[in-house]
């Protein structure tokens, strides 16, 4: 089932008695990926599945107007982004902190995550993560972990090719640096 192509999944969620059948496809072809794309943005396991499942039903809702002028896979990455950042801001504002002192939170949450199997340096390794811009933390988190290609990124952000190439290497360079501190 997960050499589906995106055509084919878009060919049976157009028909209605299929419908069903090609969103389980989608789900099951790309939850994985998604879950993990928020996951580095939120850092928690249970904010990323109640996420996960609003990305889900904004693909949903959304499908019947996705004009196949990016890759499925894209355009379902954008929403999950958004979506991400919404949540972000809505947390936010309930605690009443600014993003920086919300990044302290997130990692603070890591740490006493019970699904977070990572050791110490997956730990400094979130931590670099956490000091740097939104941004450059998402363009760093789709190239370096999730491999997908600089065009790609400009394409989900909305922004240049090379604005996306040049956060990822600054973005790297802060993250050695704050690595090598003592």
């Amino acid at each position: 089932m997960s050499q589906t192509t995106e055509s084919e999944i878009l060919t049976l969620i157009a028909c209605p008695e299929s419908i069903d059948k090609g969103f389980r496809l989608l789900v099951k072809k790309h939850q994985q990926q998604l879950y993990w794309q928020i996951r580095k943005i939120l850092l928690n396991h249970e904010d990323t599945d109640d996420v996960l499942q609003n990305v889900f039903i904004k693909i949903f809702k959304g499908l019947p107007n996705f004009k196949g002028d990016s890759k499925l896979s894209t355009w379902m990455f954008r929403i999950a982004y958004n979506e991400s950042m919404t949540f972000l801001k809505r947390k936010s504002k309930i605690l009443q902190i600014n993003d920086a002192e919300l990044q302290d939170y997130l990692v603070d949450q890591l740490e006493a995550d019970v699904y977070f199997t990572g050791d110490a340096i997956q730990l400094e390794l979130q931590k670099a993560l956490a000091a740097l811009p939104e941004r450059q933390k998402e363009v760093f988190n789709m190239r370096y972990y999730d491999e997908i290609k600089f065009k790609d990124i400009a394409e989900i952000l909305d922004l240049s090719e090379g604005a996306v190439k040049s956060s990822y290497h600054i973005a790297a360079k802060k993250i050695e640096a704050f690595l090598k501190r003592d």
